[in-house]
Parts: structure tokens; C-alpha cells; sequence
């Protein structure tokens, strides 16, 4: 296909695994429909609720399953966003009580190709309704960056937090990476002030595709993600969005040509000083 389909789907996910997973299942259905390839999930997609984390981290494979299944029925590949994982890429289990926040892909056949673990946890304090958020507390951080080829070219994996950090999208631009894709949930603080800027400089400085794939509304009494999932190209053109409420589907198409077109003309890889 010379111009591969590209989703990025909304949610606003609670603390019900399964009506998470029928709201996503619906979506889903819609990006295969609509003519997509590789879909992304929003970050904590199929469970919004702390209190949960831990025992859902050990229902991992079980949850692994239900995505590969989907994928298979649609004929779709999928970026499941994030799910909680009581284990280490290695096997080894999380200690001290704590869980992964772990992205993985899953193809069109139903198998896990690649899990990238979230590096950087998001631990800060924000005047918002909730005021203190400590992922540390719940997660341990992982420490390996991922690229998996796909039907729709190399994707980079990241989350949410880690938009702010550009070394780690450099770096997966050096690993061959032409979409970077960002599940997320970001606050609707943080996200109305920088979500958009951030996911286009990371496009731009890169020259790839951005999927940024969030979580849109009240999750419960302090909790508010800002939505707003987008598709943005290589020239940092946001080519489809939609706003702050759930749930929403943003379609789009890669043109692998004219991003190569782009990297030839203005070839900031090879001019790099520093």
C-alpha cells in the first residue's frame, strides 16, 4: 500500500476492564473499517484506576490475548497503548510491589512483536484538582528503547511523559524510526499548554510522523486528561485531530515518499554539530 493508514484512537477509560476493552473494541472496528493498518491505543486504555494496577499487572497475558485476538478478527495491527506488567521484559518479576507501564504491538496475526516499558515517570506537582501525581510510586521505570518494524513503516515507541524528553526521540530517529507513536494521558493542564507543541517539535526535529493517541476527559473526582489525539507528518502539519472528548478516532495516511523527499532536501541528520 503506497499510502499506509495510520489511527490514533481516544478514549476516556475507567476503572470497568470491560467496558475499557468494548469502548476500544468499537474504535478499533472503525480504524480497520475506515482503512488503517496500525491503530494506537491511548496510555492505561484498558484499566484508568491506580487501585487496580498491581493485580491487573498479573493479567497480563490474559489481556495480551484479548488484544491479539482483536487484531487477528480486524485484520489490524495494533499499538495496545499501555498495560500494566508484573514482569520485566527479562521474565523477571517488578519487586517491591510495583508494576510496568508497558507498550506493546501486537500484529495482524495476533502475535506481540515488540514492549517498550515507559522510562521517564511522570512525578510532579501541577495546580490542578489532583495537585500530586507520583507514577514512581506504582511503576518502575523502564530503561531500553524499542523500534519494530511495521507495515506501515519503522515506528518508535514512547509514552506520554516521555514527549518531553527530546534525546530519547533522537535516538529513535538514530534506530531507523519514521513514526513515532505517544500513547497518553495527559493532564488537561499540562496538555491545553503543551501537548500540541511538543508532539509537532518532536515531528519536526525528527522529520516523522507523530500519533499521539490520548486519553480525553473526567476519569473521576481530580482526574481530567486533555484528549486532543492528533496525527502530525514530517513538516509538522497537523493532518487530523479532534478535540477533548471521548471516544474519538483521528485517521490519516503516511506518504512514504514525500517524507523521504523531505529528509533528502533539508538533510538536518547529516548536519548535525553537537
Amino acid at each position: 500500500m503506497d499510502n499506509p493508514g495510520l489511527a490514533a484512537v481516544q478514549l476516556c477509560s475507567g476503572a470497568d476492564l470491560e467496558a475499557n476493552l468494548a469502548m476500544a473494541r468499537r474504535q478499533l472496528e472503525a480504524a480497520a473499517a475506515a482503512g488503517a493498518q496500525l491503530a494506537v491505543l491511548p496510555e492505561n486504555w484498558a484499566i484508568f484506576d491506580a487501585a487496580q494496577y498491581v493485580s491487573m499487572g498479573r493479567r497480563l497475558p490474559e489481556l495480551l490475548e484479548r488484544v491479539g485476538r482483536m487484531a487477528r478478527e480486524l485484520d489490524l495491527w495494533i499499538v495496545a497503548g499501555t498495560l500494566p506488567a508484573a514482569f520485566r521484559p527479562d521474565g523477571s518479576p517488578v519487586p517491591d510491589g510495583r508494576v510496568r507501564t508497558a507498550c506493546h504491538v501486537i500484529d495482524s496475526d495476533g502475535e506481540v512483536v515488540a514492549r517498550y516499558d515507559k522510562i521517564h515517570l511522570f512525578d510532579v506537582e501541577i495546580g490542578d484538582a489532583q495537585g500530586s501525581y507520583r507514577e514512581s510510586a506504582t511503576f518502575e521505570p523502564g530503561d531500553r528503547l524499542v523500534c519494530v518494524q511495521t507495515p506501515v513503516g519503522r515506528v518508535g515507541l514512547s509514552v506520554c511523559y516521555d514527549l518531553r524528553f527530546p534525546e530519547l526521540y533522537r535516538a529513535l530517529f538514530e534506530q531507523g524510526a519514521e513514526i513515532l507513536v505517544v500513547p497518553a494521558a495527559f493532564t488537561q493542564l499540562t496538555g491545553e499548554a503543551h501537548w500540541q507543541p511538543l508532539l509537532r517539535a518532536r515531528a519536526i526535529e525528527n522529520q516523522c510522523y507523530v500519533i499521539g493517541s490520548a486519553q480525553g476527559g473526567r476519569h473521576g473526582p481530580t482526574r481530567v486528561t486533555w484528549g486532543h489525539s492528533q496525527i502530525i507528518d514530517p513538516w509538522g502539519r497537523i493532518v487530523a485531530g479532534c478535540g477533548g472528548v471521548s471516544p474519538a478516532l483521528v485517521t490519516a495516511v503516511r506518504d512514504p515518499g514525500e517524507q523521504a523527499r523531505l529528509r533528502r532536501d533539508m538533510p538536518v541528520a547529516s548536519h548535525r554539530r553537537l
